[in-house]
């Protein structure tokens, strides 16, 4: 799989025209086992969010794009996705003669036939139920390849855009190494698409799709086959560019699809086209493709802490505040669910804590009670963290940044007069870390933060690290707000703009989208 994921990169960069070297920091997959054991980890999605597709192809996914790198989870299996369900067996007891219990087998055996049943009990779909499987791979190959597209031409795509093009690469297939076949239609396509129908062109241009989510019968075989179409269209390909272009420019989604012209019409040609042979991509290379993975043996506490990093994000990032101005249902709605996120955040931390403590010998652990800590502001269980870390691995670049990171919101608290010298002591200590690591992102987000609501203006080296971070992670919206505010403070109102604006008008929600636009609000015009 890893190879694969890695072959998918390097045909990604050709296609796009990009090289295949960089410096942005990889996506981390973790693979689960089965479904249960993935829900059960709570892997809530706060800046990721697929769809809306109709319910049976609501996969369970994770993906987060954080501030030191992108994270993503899925279970390891195969899914099924079961349009209709089947029917019950059970159910016809007592109303299909020779069902009744105690009924001889010869009178079953004479029925099963003629309904075209068959026994669930092994492994065996339920009668007439309609259902269709959803390879891991597919899910894996589809996300990677949005997140690699937000990474390297992070911009202002509509969900159902990202959609399709994951799944335009869903379907690859790999044979020797060299031989790479994409574009293919996604097993069951036609069965999906005919079940559901056609979906309204204008309710997907204009967004209304994404208003009524339990409601939808959009899935990712529709995204397939619009987004094939519109990519193997001659005439259609350049109105994507011009509206894709639209929409980065700030443009609505009804605005942006008049490149499109009558949606009618469109929405025949992609009937039409659903009915025909559809082409696909297959490339051979001179030589195997991809590096041979490093593998290597985690730790005990690595491997007892893969599960914590998961949840972090899921853990510590809470739902918002109610708005001064908002109705009273609204306002207890909403103070009921932060107040329930905050004591299972809080009760999260403890057994995190208390789980460190039986890895004494390993930094790992005491790392990332570090971070859970600062990324809930407390700055006294946060440096006593990575104060144990520090004991551990002397200069380590990600303890002395959290150690600094705590020093920094323990400064926030004092007053003004002793605030500036409890910063100037934080700040050396994010030095140190950035001088263990220059390529480091965590320093850098540590030293941006620093200056943040400090009462003066952010200097240049601030604004420069931040754009180093975005540089290495273009996907994650944190640091891409931290950098705006920064040169907010600094009145270049222009380049926060641009740096926000994949924020506020990308294809999805998350806790920094609000912040980005309400900055982008204050800022002076052009």
């Amino acid at each position: 799989m890893a190879r694969n994921l890695e072959t998918l990169h390097l045909l990604l960069a050709g296609l796009m025209g990009r090289g295949s070297d960089d410096d942005t920091v990889k996506l981390r997959i973790t693979l689960i086992g089965g479904l249960a054991d993935f829900e059960a980890m709570d892997l809530r999605n706060t800046r990721w969010q697929q769809g809306p597709f109709a319910r049976p192809f609501m996969i369970a996914r994770y993906y987060d794009p954080r501030d030191e790198g992108a994270v993503m989870a899925s279970s390891r299996f195969d899914q099924t996705a079961v349009l209709q369900q089947g029917l019950n067996l059970s159910a016809l007891t007592g109303i299909v003669p020779g069902l009744q219990p105690g009924a001889g087998g010869a009178q079953v055996a004479g029925v099963v036939p003629l309904l075209g049943l068959a026994d669930s009990a092994f492994g065996v779909p339920q009668p007439n139920e309609l259902s269709v499987a959803v390879p891991a791979t597919s899910m894996l190959y589809s996300l990677f390849a949005q997140h690699w597209l937000m990474t390297y031409f992070p911009g202002a795509y509509p969900r159902w855009y990202l959609d399709g093009f994951g799944q335009l690469f869903s379907t690859m297939t790999i044979r020797d190494g060299r031989v790479i076949e994409y574009g293919r239609a996604p097993e069951n396509s036609d069965r999906v698409i005919r079940f559901y129908g056609g979906y309204p062109l204008e309710r997907l241009f204009d967004g209304r799709y994404l208003d009524s989510p339990e409601r939808s019968e959009w899935t990712p075989f529709h995204a397939w086959l619009l987004t094939h179409y519109l990519f193997f269209s001659d005439d259609r390909r350049p109105q994507v560019r011009r509206y894709l272009a639209a929409l980065g420019s700030g443009a609505s989604q009804a605005e942006a699809a008049q490149v499109f012209g009558d949606l009618p019409t469109l929405s025949r040609e992609v009937r039409r086209y659903h009915s025909e042979r559809k082409p696909y991509f297959r490339i051979e290379l001179p030589v195997a493709s991809g590096e041979v993975p490093l593998v290597r043996r985690v730790s005990l506490g690595e491997a007892a802490f893969i599960k914590g990093r998961l949840e972090l994000g899921a853990r510590v990032d809470l739902p918002p505040l109610p708005d001064p101005d908002a109705s009273p249902e609204v306002t207890k709605r909403m103070t009921r669910d932060r107040e329930r996120a905050v004591a299972a955040r809080d009760g999260w931390r403890e057994r995190l804590r208390r789980d460190a403590e039986r890895f004494p010998s390993e930094a790992g652990p005491h790392l990332l009670v570090a971070e859970a800590e600062c990324r809930s502001d407390s700055a006294a269980t946060c440096e006593a963290a990575a104060d144990r870390a520090l004991a551990l691995v002397p200069g380590d670049p990600r303890a002395l940044a959290w150690k600094g990171m705590a020093q920094v919101i323990r400064a926030a608290a004092l007053p003004q007069a002793q605030r500036s010298p409890a910063l100037g002591i934080a700040r050396t200590t994010i030095g140190r870390a950035n001088r263990a690591d220059t390529d480091a992102v965590l320093p850098l987000l540590a030293y941006g933060f620093s200056w943040l609501d400090a009462g003066v203006t952010p200097p240049a080296i601030a604004a420069d690290g931040l754009s180093r971070v975005v540089e290495r992670v273009p996907a994650s919206p944190g640091p891409r707000l931290m950098l705006g505010r920064v040169l907010a403070a600094r009145g270049q109102a222009a380049t926060a703009r641009t740096v926000l604006r994949p924020i506020t008008l990308g294809p999805y929600e998350s806790p920094e989208r609000s912040q980005a636009a309400a900055l982008i609000a204050t800022l002076p015009a052009n």
